[in-house]
């Protein structure tokens, strides 16, 4: 059973009934990064919001997450606007210097090659 009977809570609950992120969709590739602020008294995160905040702690892809998760990809893009709305989470902003790639960047390149 397990894993094969599907998800204990159906994706339209973890979104509460949204099909859509409030505010402009967050890009398949956008580098993520949680901000350290901590929700405030009158925000309530569900489970998987919680786990995709925890994630965040290093450079993250909206992707990356929703494979890690084993959540749709619609579904994190979801949960992930809230944050972002809550302050949570923000994007990592690209280097000034546009010759030379960021080496947050390069490390994350190199911790993905090293799991393969």
């Amino acid at each position: 059973m397990g894993r094969d009977a599907g998800p204990v809570v159906r994706p339209y609950a973890m979104t509460r009934g949204r099909t859509r992120p409030r505010g402009p969709a967050i890009d398949l590739v956008t580098i993520l990064v949680a901000t350290g602020q901590q929700p405030g008294e009158r925000v309530w995160l569900s489970r998987e919001q919680r786990r995709l905040l925890e994630l965040c702690a290093r450079p993250s892809t909206p992707a990356d997450l929703a494979s890690e998760t084993d959540l749709p990809f619609q579904v994190v893009q979801i949960l992930l606007a809230d944050l972002h709305q809550y302050g949570l989470i923000e994007e990592m902003r690209q280097s000034e210097e546009p010759d030379r790639p960021d080496p947050r960047i390069l490390m994350r390149v190199l911790d993905e090659l090293r799991r393969l």
